[in-house]
Order: C-alpha cells, then sequence, then structure tokens
C-alpha cells in the first residue's frame, strides 16, 4: 500500500485522515458514512494537513474503532486493521468495506441514532431521501419506469433548469411531499436521477448513464 500517494491525494469520499481518536461517538460517524457509501479508509496517526504523526498507543486506537464500530453503529460493523510504517512512524490503517445491509446508523452524544453518507470529504447527515434509496437498495428488485405526467414535467424541468429540489419538483406537480419523495426516489433507484446533498442544500440532476 503506497500511504505516501494515498496521503498526497488528500481526504476524498474513501478517504479520511485522523492524528489520533478520543471520541467513538464522533468516528462513528466517520464509519458509518463510509459503509452507507463506497467504504472507505481511516489513515490513523494522519493530521488533516497529511503530516504523519504516527501512532503511539496502536492498542488504544483500535479498542476506540471496535468501541465505535460495535456500540455506537447499528448494524455493527466489522473494521479491518493494518499497520504499516512510514518514516518509522507507524500509521494504522482502517479499512471498512461498503456494507450490504445499509443503512448503517451512529449513535450521537444525546443517545440519538443516525443516519450518515460520505460525500467528497465530508461525513453529512443523510436526507429522508437519502435513508429511502439506503434501505429500497438492499432489496436488489428492478424498478419499472412508467413515467406519469409528474415524471415528464421532472424531465422536462430538468431539460430547462439542470437541477431540481424536492421543494421545487412538489410544487411543480403540486404533489404532497410524501408523494413527491416516493417519485424521486424510485427514479434514483432506476438510474434516471442523481442525488447532491450537502451540509446546505439538497438536488436531484438527471443521470447520463
Amino acid at each position: 500500500m503506497h500511504i505516501k500517494k494515498l496521503i498526497l491525494g488528500g481526504e476524498n469520499v474513501r478517504l479520511d485522515f485522523k492524528k489520533t481518536i478520543s471520541n467513538a461517538a464522533k468516528i462513528a460517524k466517520t464509519l458509518v458514512a463510509f459503509a452507507n457509501n463506497q467504504g472507505g479508509q481511516l489513515l490513523i496517526g494522519v493530521a488533516d494537513d497529511g503530516t504523519i504523526k504516527g501512532v503511539k498507543g496502536e492498542d488504544e486506537e483500535r479498542y476506540m474503532i471496535n468501541k465505535a464500530a460495535h456500540v455506537y453503529c447499528k448494524p455493527a460493523i466489522e473494521p479491518n486493521f493494518e499497520e504499516i510504517y512510514v518514516d518509522d512512524k507507524l500509521v494504522l490503517v482502517v479499512d471498512i468495506p461498503k456494507s450490504d445491509i445499509k443503512p448503517h446508523y451512529a449513535l450521537d452524544e444525546n443517545q440519538k441514532w443516525w443516519v450518515y453518507f460520505r460525500v467528497k470529504d465530508k461525513s453529512v447527515l443523510a436526507t429522508k431521501i437519502l435513508v429511502d434509496v439506503l434501505k429500497e437498495g438492499n432489496k436488489d428488485m428492478g424498478q419499472l419506469i412508467t413515467y406519469t405526467d409528474q415524471e415528464r414535467k421532472l424531465l422536462q424541468y430538468l431539460e430547462e433548469h439542470g437541477r431540481i429540489t424536492l421543494k421545487e419538483f412538489s410544487k411543480l406537480t403540486r404533489s404532497a411531499y410524501k408523494k413527491a419523495q416516493k417519485i424521486i426516489v424510485s427514479l434514483i433507484l432506476s438510474g434516471v436521477l442523481l442525488p447532491h446533498i450537502s451540509e446546505k442544500e439538497e438536488y436531484f440532476t438527471a443521470s447520463d448513464s
């Protein structure tokens, strides 16, 4: 594993740096965000700017990760560990596989369970639509696409504007939020729409595939 090459690329959707692990609840968010998306790797002993600091208490770091994965994640996550020395400094590589039992929830400090999803280099709180997509995606059933007036209006709107929010779609079709959400979830699962979420907004675009 070329750790230095990975680090030079910076944090991304499948890579996160942690200088040390001091809070199991906090790191659980990252673990479930990886598992709910493509999987990913935590490099422990690496600062946010990519500086290799090394791990001092490797057993303690493993304990904290395992505690987060089994106590603060639901369903539990099974991390894989690898120790790699870089310039005589120990980096603990924690591999989180992509899950096939999504969604995973993380327990916060207020004893509430939340779903997180990895977007670029951030672990963001999943929206209701994204949680539904994760749940429905587990069923592995074909999505039959039948375009009603609502779907046609949506696709026409995207041709003109490029993107749409749930609120805009609900207003466009005069549909209740719940009905609009169901349509969008179905179109995401069938590959017609792509979801885009951040800490500030959620919108949808037409898929190029």
